[in-house]
């Protein structure tokens, strides 16, 4: 009977340590990578206000979306969900308003993280991305179906 209990109680503790772990990493233990931008046009080293890839149109956006898609997954799936579909953990990206005061906020929150009672809830990624990989992102994000 002992027997039984410590290899029920062994299975019962592996397994929540197994959940824990899983809702712990999320989609993954990953470090923010940078994103290969070549292709695009160089941005000027002020930061736009308004999605330039967007303006632009035609090839240079279909290929900030692509690069997008890409560094979205390397740097934004884990919190705001693969395919941009939120799991509740980050905002759902997809559902930020069109146009300059959507891209406002998603530059603001890109660039400089989010911090909630002094801890970051987002890190900043300012020092890593690029201003064009900022872009893409925000151009594969708006294209991804609400």
């Amino acid at each position: 009977m002992k027997i039984k209990f410590v290899a029920l109680a062994t299975i019962v503790v592996g397994a929540l340590h197994m959940a824990f772990m899983q809702s712990s990493l999320g989609h993954g233990d990953v470090q923010p990578q940078a994103v290969d931008t070549e292709g695009l046009d160089a941005l000027p080293e002020e930061f736009a206000l308004e999605n330039p890839y967007r303006l632009l149109g035609g090839e240079q956006y279909e290929l900030a979306v692509q690069i997008g898609a890409s560094g979205y997954n390397q740097n934004c799936a884990r919190c705001h969900g693969l395919e941009a579909i939120s799991g509740g953990i980050a905002p759902d990206l997809r559902m930020l308003e069109d146009g300059e005061f959507g891209d406002e906020w998603f530059m603001e929150r890109v660039r400089n993280g989010y911090s909630q009672n002094g801890a970051y809830k987002m890190p900043p990624f300012e020092e890593l991305l690029s201003q064009e990989a900022m872009w893409a992102i925000r151009s594969y994000t708006e294209t991804r179906p609400k």
